[in-house]
């Protein structure tokens, strides 16, 4: 069962909220709308696990406050991203917008993270009823299948990530539940090329989204921003985010918010990510990859998202891949990857995966070391667990 529990002073009208999984997700939704409408406000966590830490100093909350989410937590402990009512709404009014109107959405990941919270936002602006997968089993395309079934809205929508995804398209009766989608959002991790390619040409509208808990989910969408939302690179490559959508900031941490939030002399407000991107000519924003998984090998620098392409288009054999970087004595980095065979599929030697790449990849970006996996470690909303597979492939097991 979920409940909340009120956090003594000096942090008023922030409560937690225990957030179950699966069809028992919903039971949330009467606390959110009543948190996007006049609080308290809700720090969501999943069921059954330790309730988050508040930092001592949180001090009093923002005007708007309706939600405090965690952010994923690449780069250390996570951080509490403050979204207002007016934020989550702009994000949820906007989302509609592009995708061509106001729909019931399919819930099939847990709520308690930004992609899944915004799913709920969602219906609860555009007054519609959201339908939740059974998770009992964990994520199967048979209760994706068959919770798709129960929608009966004029439109309907989803939000997965990329695993989800693949094996939605393995199978044929996920392949035919999500045709019957007016959008899949596709978001949390990268999404190779040749899966959109797949996707498309089995019939499924996937659009693809990126952003993060700072900018209350998804403000990005095919590369290009949300109306409420601006984009631009830093001399670094450096990409960052603005508009409506925007968190407060970090409960607690102005420290961090003031690192990462700035604001132009017109007031315009920024948010600095951890990525790297580029638009390109026609317009369209790409993200090659966060500023800590760059891999320098041999005092050159790689992206792993580039190489993770590179190897799911080019080598049929593999469905999904993550690449890191792992300590070499001559390089310093080493290009690594982790593979997921496709059903049925042999695993490829080292120098089958070179010279599967060696055309469309410069040759410092070429693996130097691979390992098979069942499954990539995941950690949040289906972002790979790129410090764990570093271990793995560091220690060649």
């Amino acid at each position: 069962m979920h409940g909340s529990a009120a956090y003594p002073d000096p942090v008023k009208r922030l409560h937690l909220l225990e957030v179950p999984s699966g069809t028992a997700a919903l039971q949330v939704v009467p606390s959110l709308r009543a948190a996007l409408a006049a609080g308290p406000a809700v720090l969501p966590y999943a069921a059954g696990t330790r309730p988050p830490a508040v930092p001592g100093e949180a001090g009093d909350l923002p005007e708007g406050l309706a939600v405090v989410v965690g952010t994923s937590g690449s780069t250390g402990n996570p951080k509490l991203a403050m979204l207002t009512s007016a934020a989550l709404a702009a994000s949820a009014t906007a989302t509609h917008e592009r995708l061509g109107g106001p729909g019931q959405w399919l819930l099939p990941m847990p709520a308690h993270h930004v992609a899944g919270l915004q799913v709920l936002v969602r219906s609860l602006v555009a007054g519609t009823t959201p339908v939740a997968v059974d998770l009992a089993d964990g994520f199967t395309t048979q209760a994706f299948a068959e919770a798709s079934r129960a929608l009966d809205g004029e439109r309907c929508y989803t939000s997965l990530v990329p695993t989800q995804l693949v094996r939605l398209l393995a199978d044929e009766d996920g392949s035919e539940a999500l045709r019957r989608f007016d959008a899949v959002l596709l978001g949390g991790a990268a999404s190779p090329p040749a899966l959109l390619a797949r996707a498309a040409e089995a019939g499924v509208r996937v659009t693809t989204t990126y952003g993060m808990s700072e900018t209350a989910g998804g403000c990005v969408y095919d590369g290009h921003p949300l109306d409420c939302t601006r984009v631009r690179v830093d001399a670094e490559d450096r990409l960052h985010l603005g508009g409506t959508t925007l968190a407060v900031g970090y409960l607690g941490r102005p420290d961090l918010t003031a690192a990462a939030f700035t604001h132009d002399a017109d007031g315009t407000r920024w948010f600095a990510t951890d990525d790297v991107g580029h638009q390109d000519g026609d317009g369209r924003w790409h993200v090659d990859g966060r500023l800590d998984d760059l891999v320098n090998t041999g005092g050159l620098k790689v992206a792993p998202r580039l190489v993770e392409e590179a190897l799911v288009e080019h080598l049929p054999e593999v469905a999904e891949c993550a690449v890191v970087g792992v300590p070499d004595p001559e390089w310093g980095e080493a290009v690594a990857a982790a593979l997921v065979l496709a059903d049925g599929a042999a695993a490829p030697t080292l120098e089958e995966v070179r010279d599967g790449v060696r055309e469309v990849l410069p040759g410092h970006a070429l693996p130097r070391r691979v390992a098979v996996v069942d499954t990539l470690p995941l950690r949040g909303p289906g972002k790979p667990d790129r410090s764990t597979l570093r271990a793995l492939l560091a220690s060649g097991s």
